[in-house]
């Protein structure tokens, strides 16, 4: 590893192959989503946060940290699903100040339409690319990356809390 202020080959190849991921792949699978099931690639992961939640709720900060949205992306998303019925807003009970998003039945049975699928697409253009015996390794290789850049230090991956 060079710190000449270049990058050396290996993290050349590193860095501009994360950027075609990054780049590319959620444009992917957010056309896949929109295509056969109408919703967005952050609609669908509100709905599966959602999904995962005690009660299959959470409070609109908590589901914005997860979505890696704004709370002003959510709060459109979050309209958008309403609007279709697959969610629902109400006041905290306990702090009115909270606002409390609930995934309804409608939403888990799109939610469980759309999972086969999406899945499915994500492992053609992901996960079908790199030997099983390697995924272990890339997950905590990037895990501290997300934990950096979500500013978690060493706590648990908002995917990871159950």
């Amino acid at each position: 590893m060079t710190r000449d202020g270049w990058l050396d080959p290996d993290e050349m190849t590193v860095w501009l192959a994360l950027l075609a991921v990054v780049d590319r792949l959620p444009a992917a699978i957010d056309a896949q989503l929109r295509r056969d099931h109408g919703l967005t690639r952050f609609e669908y992961y509100v709905l599966a946060m959602l999904s995962e939640a005690p009660g299959d709720a959470r409070p609109m900060t908590e589901l914005s940290f997860m979505t890696n949205g704004s709370l002003s992306r959510l709060s459109h998303a979050v309209s958008k699903l309403e609007s279709k019925g697959l969610t629902s807003r109400q006041p905290d009970p306990e702090n009115g100040r909270i606002t409390i998003v609930t995934l309804t039945t409608d939403g888990r049975r799109v939610l469980e339409a759309a999972a086969p699928s999406h899945v499915a697409e994500v492992r053609r253009l992901l996960l079908d690319h790199i030997p099983e015996d390697h995924v272990p390794e890339l997950a905590s290789t990037l895990r501290p990356v997300a934990q950096k850049l979500l500013g978690v230090g060493f706590g648990a991956l908002p995917w990871e809390e159950h």
